[in-house]
């Protein structure tokens, strides 16, 4: 195993959260009032549209929010994203359009929601964390998302502006590669969540490594920030954990759903998708049960650090204590000792303790306690 040289610093896989609003802030406010709750972007929003059928395709990004109204009820697939929610009025204006439930629209604009689905019967609307990983900062980005499944759309409402894990579904839609283009919105929306879920395991293989890095160096003497990296690296699993075990149950209701968006050959796209999301969540358990096991080694490797200075502290104290005691017998100075007279008494105390010494070390070395 090779052992690195430096200090070992201390890391989070997660993104620092910057100031966010206060949920305070809707106290008081009946439901249903469209209060942004979320950490300050201060960005413009981005509206992109892309409206398919197995023939056509048109993509674009629109200023003007009214032009979203006229794909409603299209005999094609229309795929509305988001990007930025922090301006209220947008947000409700779409939702007007769709006929979105204002407790709906809450959630949307709420981004510590959990994620969660629900049925509205002439769409379902599904709340969830995307996770992306900054290859620059080597760090994992949260972000919420929300997305409503309607009989002819997809709306996606995205917390941050600039990047996502869906680039490879557009260039999907752009090509006509595979499926998309040929099934529906329910195809569509399984499709997104799947580039969702398959990004939680680049987020996993990114923790892996950290563990591994951590176990490579727990055994190194001068390392000082172990225990410290160790509760780090618990609580981001926890994090984990937090943020993409409810996809489980989303997925697992939207396998099970009876609702009349999802249609039946879409059905065992959903059964692989949910396998998949078992999946990350017993690598994450696996995760936790790892940190766990390097917390206990840490814990035992600092013990036996411990008892191997109190063996070599005992073996002085015990190579002293007949030498104390024979020169505390001939340090009474009794006027009877006839040894403290004797011309060879010095040479012979030194001896005599240099030999019980000696002796009590080949005994120590003999039951290797050394």
């Amino acid at each position: 195993m090779v052992k690195s040289k430096k200090n070992f610093n201390l890391f989070s896989i997660f993104e620092p959260v910057v100031e966010s609003e206060k949920r305070s802030k809707k106290t008081g406010l009946p439901p249903g009032s469209l209060v942004y709750v979320g950490p300050k972007r201060q960005k413009a929003t981005k509206i992109t549209i892309i409206d398919y059928d197995a023939i056509n395709l048109e993509e674009k990004e629109i200023k003007d929010i009214e032009i979203c109204s006229t794909y409603k009820g299209k005999i094609s697939v229309t795929w509305i994203n988001v990007d930025g929610i922090e301006e209220v009025d947008i947000i409700e204006t779409i939702d007007k359009y769709f006929d979105i439930h204002p407790l709906v629209a809450e959630d949307i604009l709420n981004t510590g929601s959990r994620p969660k689905i629900e049925d509205h019967g002439d769409y379902l609307f599904i709340c969830f964390k995307m996770l992306m990983l900054d290859e620059k900062k080597k760090k994992v980005v949260s972000e919420h998302v929300s997305l409503l499944v309607g009989e002819d759309y997809v709306l996606t409402f995205q917390e941050k502006i600039g990047g996502d894990v869906f680039d490879v579904i557009r260039e999907r839609i752009r090509q006509n590669k595979g499926r998309v283009r040929k099934m529906w919105t329910d195809y569509l929306a399984y499709s997104l969540l799947d580039s969702v879920v398959d990004n939680y395991f680049v987020v996993l293989e990114n923790l892996a490594e950290k563990i591994q890095r951590l176990e490579e160096v727990i055994f190194e003497e001068e390392q000082k920030n172990i225990s410290a990296q160790i509760h780090l690296l618990k609580r981001d699993v926890i994090t984990l954990r937090k943020q993409v075990s409810p996809m489980r149950e989303i997925i697992g209701a939207l396998q099970r759903s009876e609702s009349k968006l999802i249609k039946k050959e879409t059905e065992p796209y959903f059964r692989d998708l949910y396998d998949h999301a078992i999946q990350v969540m017993d690598s994450i358990e696996t995760s936790r049960d790892m940190i766990s096991g390097l917390h206990d080694v840490h814990l035992l490797t600092i013990s036996n650090r411990m008892n191997e200075i109190m063996k070599v502290l005992t073996i002085f104290t015990a190579l002293f204590i007949p030498l104390n005691f024979i020169v505390g017998v001939y340090g009474m100075n009794f006027e009877n000792m006839p040894e403290l007279k004797w011309e060879w008494g010095y040479v012979t105390a030194l001896l005599m303790m240099a030999v019980i010494g000696i002796s009590m070390l080949i005994y120590f070395k003999s039951k290797k306690w050394l």
